[in-house]
């Protein structure tokens, strides 16, 4: 099995698959540091040499560990949601008028692929309401939010209907949604990333889709996603050290943790309230629970 054939979305995974043992790599540069209890990996990639090297677009990719989160502890929360706001918000650069899609990639029928369509229900949905009552949401952001499906239920590309949504509110950014596929099941349901280089839906796995990003909308693309599922030919490869059996899993095998039930809905709660601390200011934790319940 080649490192091309090791199919992950974590940017920080295809660095330790593209030089395992290497400290710098050319056009790329690492970065870490621990805020809120919640500790941040930062890795830019500036040439087209690193972009190459690690199979991944020239951009910037912030991996937040959310150990503390899962263990419940005392505000872990809210701090982890604020942090990861403050990360998304970094990365959106918005003015106080913007308009925003969040476009919530996935399949609500498979639970691990649910984690788009279920943060939809946790965001703060505002376009309408600045239109009919612009005084009351003045402090708001527009936002809107469009759930596309996926190609086998709906006979379009989740790509197409995302781009006609926006063609209809005019975003001045996208925030695409999506489940994503790790190489190691140390990080299924511990990890989410954001990166200001799109997504294309299904690539961890081996199931390229049409991509969202600057080049196929127009606008800036702001991609956050969690793991859920690993490809059980890259597990082997994992577990085996590099030295998968003659008889390990094929590629159209897919794992995933036991209690993925809870934790997509865990996470899509996470993701959508970081998300609305991230377009809108001074909002509290009851703030943004009494407008989505």
């Amino acid at each position: 099995m080649t490192h091309s054939n090791l199919h992950t979305d974590l940017a920080l995974e295809a660095r330790q698959i593209a030089a395992p043992d290497a400290k710098q790599i050319p056009g790329v540069r690492f970065s870490d540091h621990t805020q809120n209890g919640v500790h941040i990996d930062v890795m830019d990639i500036t040439s087209q040499e690193g972009a190459d090297k690690l199979c991944k677009p020239i951009g910037r990719y912030v991996t937040a560990e959310i150990d503390r989160f899962l263990r419940r502890n005392d505000d872990a929360f809210e701090d982890t949601a604020q942090e990861l706001g403050r990360q998304l918000r970094d990365m959106l650069s918005l003015r106080p008028d913007s308009t925003v899609l969040i476009a919530c990639l996935g399949n609500p029928a498979i639970t691990p692929d649910a984690v788009g369509p279920k943060c939809a229900g946790q965001v703060m949905v505002t376009r309408h309401l600045k239109e009919r009552m612009p005084d009351t949401f003045e402090a708001f952001r527009t936002v809107s939010v469009v759930c596309p499906g996926v190609l086998g239920t709906t006979g379009i590309e989740s790509a197409s209907l995302v781009a006609a949504a926006a063609d209809t509110v005019q975003p001045d950014a996208v925030i695409a949604v999506d489940a994503l596929a790790s190489r190691s099941m140390s990080r299924l349901c511990r990890t989410i990333q954001i990166c200001d280089t799109g997504i294309s839906p299904g690539s961890g796995v081996g199931n390229h889709r049409y991509a969202l990003n600057r080049e196929t909308l127009g606008v800036p693309v702001i991609a956050l996603g969690v793991p859920t599922v690993v490809d059980a030919a890259t597990l082997a490869y994992d577990l085996t050290g590099g030295q998968p059996p003659e008889d390990a899993p094929s590629a159209e095998m897919i794992v995933t943790p036991r209690d993925i039930d809870s934790f997509v809905s865990d996470a899509a709660k996470l993701l959508g309230y970081s998300i609305n601390f991230a377009l809108h200011d001074g909002l509290t934790i009851g703030d943004i629970d009494m407008f989505v319940s």
